[in-house]
């Protein structure tokens, strides 16, 4: 048995390695989201809106982990609705690391 499970996740590994990776077209899908959808509250430039402002200069004191715990939880008693029925925790880690950053412009 063993000599027939070891090829088999030898086989499965490079699959599973390029499913840990985002696509570059991923990514843009993922920035549009950011523009479009978080937009929507946050205001289309970020600047604020119903939500806080999604700049760096409103996110540098706080921890990455913090913004993708909010991307994918939500927050109670606010608008601000859990992703994690639509995003992976590599999608919003992705975010987290964009708005840390700033956004690039969508196109």
């Amino acid at each position: 048995m063993r000599r027939l499970i070891y090829p088999l996740i030898l086989a499965l590994l490079p699959g599973i390695a390029a499913a840990s990776g985002l696509t570059a077209e991923r990514k843009a899908e993922l920035v549009h989201l950011l523009r479009q959808d978080c937009g929507a509250c946050h205001g289309m430039t970020l600047k604020g809106g119903l939500g806080k402002p999604l700049l760096p200069e409103y996110l540098e004191n706080k921890p990455q982990e913090t913004l993708k715990a909010t991307i994918l939880y939500g927050r109670a008693g606010t608008p601000m609705p859990p992703w994690k029925g639509l995003l992976t925790e590599q999608e919003a880690d992705y975010l987290a690391r964009i708005l840390k950053k700033g956004v690039p412009d969508a196109r």
